[in-house]
């Protein structure tokens, strides 16, 4: 497709001068560009397809970067990026020192707060706009969130106290009844109600047309005629109630009604904050996307006029692992319920709520409310599993500590995203649960090593009846299964011995087994033997193994996917203040650096960290015997 508009188009400055004739053409060239781009670099392309009309408008009639632009999440940010000085690196998105696949600050200053986990466009701009009427600076502050988001609490304790401040932030909602699984909860049927409104509708289409007829001061009049008509038609919006003027729904693919709505909202002073209800539809203009479940919410490389993938693994994730095998679980015990938040398919419940709909519980964006709910179900007697990524769970954290550790409730959290996680960046990487779980008294933490042992950890953690655990697992596949194997419960607080060798010990925990197994064959073959162990656990640890190998061993590395004070802390406190034999072998431990890791491939992101199997087995030999490694190669481990 030739780009007769978007060529010209490198800023938003250059976007104002487009007519709204231009601005229709220049959407379908936009819409066009996204998806030649994903298609080649994988990405999140549904959320920004939706987007294109309203990123477009926003750009269009606000004074940007002056005026700040916060987008919720960030999936739907590509329009953005591409419109805003990153239209020649766009299709660097998600790769090695490319664009980053959300919304990030120090990336341009067009991207006004850093977005990547759900809900808190909202605070943002509600703090950024009383800090510009602090400094008498009367930009505009916009926030653009999806109705999905809105399942967050932290949404309404922001539009709560917007409301109460009775400050002039525009907040616009994205309402395309979609997520990245399909929306939830009572607010996604408030909202579809609003839209099928008619009698509210055609009261605003008469005053609308009447108000165009008479002067300013007729409509100011027939302003709060309005107003009166919503409280006899529904009683006040949700929004209304809140403090905000509640302007919609509109059709955010209708440029002929977006353009004039944010003009008008951007040429007068409003008395409250505004809330613009935008209907979208996710994946518009691409008929694969329109059509697909998931609306291509985040897709892998794929054949534009099939919409097909260029390549899939024959392998079952982890997740995929974990959901068929709780679902198998509950089909024998009818007390196992599964609870995630907004995330059914990606954590693979969607196979145990196909088999188990009514022991399976989607909460929406909210993390606190899914931990605090099912430490509810477990006082019942319940077998409750909270299925959420790492990087989410930190969100819940309070109510890990006063809802379920304190009160020695037996959740099981399935924690998903273990470790680095690819293109998706230091936003969504599982670097902390390890640490932020195993300082809790009352818990039991496992990290599976391969798929084998997410099975028996599964199996392990639903006889753990009198306090909570959790077992991490990492994003996409490993070794495969032996399906000849019976997979049993594993003993709580042992570790397993893979490999029995002298001198040196290799402690796992979690999915570096591979890279530690793949490290050991290589020192093998150079006449060194190893002592190959997978901790499992880190909290219980096996102490009696522990013991074992610093009595048999004069090195020991330790080695986890996660951040200081995780598994190698304990170690260490066992080592110096527990341990009554005082210790003689040199440990040293691999853990994760003390910087956020940029978006790579996971291969580049463990070779970058020291945790690739080549970089293990230089470890090794920098502790045992440093001529035998480079010394550059040493100075960067």
């Amino acid at each position: 497709m030739e780009y007769k508009i978007l060529n010209k188009i490198d800023y938003p400055l250059d976007l104002r001068k487009l007519k709204i004739a231009e601005l229709k053409l220049l959407s379908e060239e936009l819409r066009h560009k996204l998806i030649d781009v994903v298609s080649k670099t994988g990405g999140h392309l549904g959320a920004g397809l939706g987007v294109i009309e309203l990123t477009i408008a926003l750009h269009h009639i606000f004074d940007t970067p002056t005026d700040k632009l916060i987008w919720d999440v960030g999936h739907q940010s590509y329009p953005h990026k591409i419109l805003t000085g990153r239209k020649d690196q766009i299709q660097t998105i998600r790769q090695k020192g490319g664009l980053y696949g959300f919304v990030k600050r120090n990336e341009s200053k067009y991207d006004t707060f850093g977005t990547a986990h759900s809900s808190t466009s909202i605070s943002a701009g509600l703090g950024i706009k009383i800090a510009k009427e602090i400094k008498k600076d009367t930009s505009k502050v916009i926030c653009v969130i999806g109705d999905g988001a809105l399942s967050a609490g932290m949404a309404y304790e922001a539009l709560n106290n917007a409301g109460a401040l009775n400050k002039q932030v525009i907040v616009i909602l994205n309402d395309n009844d979609m997520s990245i699984d399909k929306p939830v909860g009572a607010m996604s049927s408030y909202l579809s109600k609003l839209m099928s409104s008619n009698s509210y509708s055609n009261i605003r289409w008469i005053i609308k047309k009447i108000s165009n007829k008479f002067p300013k001061v007729f409509a100011k009049t027939l302003y709060k005629a309005e107003e009166f008509s919503k409280g006899i038609v529904s009683g006040g919006t949700l929004f209304e109630e809140l403090g905000f003027f509640y302007l919609g729904p509109i059709d955010g693919h209708n440029l002929d009604h977006l353009i004039p709505v944010l003009k008008n909202i951007n040429n007068n002073n409003f008395d409250k904050p505004i809330f613009l209800h935008v209907i979208t539809k996710k994946g518009k203009g691409y008929k694969h996307a329109e059509e697909a479940n998931d609306k291509f919410h985040g897709v892998n490389k794929f054949d534009v006029i099939t919409g097909s993938p260029l390549s899939k693994s024959n392998s079952k994730s982890y997740s995929e692992i974990f959901g068929e095998t709780l679902s198998q679980e509950a089909k024998k015990d009818n007390t196992i319920v599964a609870i995630t938040a907004a995330m059914a398919s990606g954590t693979g419940l969607n196979i145990f709520a196909q088999n188990h709909p009514k022991r399976f519980f989607d909460v929406g964006i909210a993390e606190q409310h899914a931990v605090t709910m099912s430490a509810g179900l477990a006082t019942e007697g319940m077998k409750p599993f909270a299925a959420i990524y790492s990087t989410f769970l930190q969100r819940a954290y309070d109510q890990i500590i006063h809802d379920v550790a304190i009160q020695k409730l037996p959740v099981r959290f399935a924690i998903d995203r273990a470790g680095q996680v690819g293109a998706d960046g230091a936003t969504h990487a599982g670097s902390f649960d390890i640490a932020y779980l195993s300082c809790l008294p009352n818990f039991i933490v496992m990290a599976a090593g391969d798929e084998q042992e997410l099975i028996k950890m599964i199996k392990t953690s639903i006889l753990i009846d009198d306090r909570p655990s959790s077992f991490r697992f990492p994003r996409g596949s490993g070794v495969g299964l032996d399906i000849k194997k019976e997979f049993l419960p594993i003993e709580i607080g042992k570790g397993r011995v893979l490999q029995e060798g002298n001198s040196i010990a290799l402690i796992n925990f979690g999915a570096r087994l591979g890279a530690c197994q793949d490290c050991t064959n290589a020192l093998n073959s150079k006449g060194y033997t190893i002592s190959l162990i997978d901790a499992r656990f880190a909290k219980p640890m096996d102490t009696k193994l522990l013991d074992d190998l610093l009595n048999n061993h004069e090195f020991i590395l330790t080695i986890e996917e996660g951040s200081i004070g995780g598994f190698s802390s304990i170690v260490l406190d066992y080592i110096h203040n527990k341990r009554s034999k005082k210790n003689s072998s040199v440990v040293q431990n691999l853990i994760f650096p003390d910087k956020f890791i940029d978006h790579n491939t996971p291969e580049n992101q463990y070779k970058e960290i020291g945790m690739d199997a080549k970089s293990i087995e230089n470890k090794i030999l920098s502790m045992i015997d440093p001529k035998e490694v480079d010394l550059k190669i040493i100075r960067n481990l």
